[in-house]
């Protein structure tokens, strides 16, 4: 896979809800933090996304927002 984003982080599905028209996705990466994505039910069908499954969450963003307490 080649891809132009340069934040793809390689993880493992931890869960998948489907919905009628969306589907949440929750990707658990190997430092123990997780990334939760929204996708299209289509997407995540077509992408075959269960629970295990080895895939890569790929963050492509032209702002990066930081924010202190």
């Amino acid at each position: 896979m080649r891809i132009s984003a340069r934040n793809a982080l390689k993880g493992t599905v931890a869960n998948v809800v489907i919905g009628p028209v969306n589907a949440e996705v929750t990707v658990q990466l190997a430092g123990g933090d997780t990334v939760v994505s929204i996708i299209t039910k289509e997407s995540a069908e077509s992408l075959q996304l269960v629970k295990g499954k080895a895939v890569y969450a790929i963050v492509k963003a032209s702002n990066v927002m930081i924010g202190v307490e």
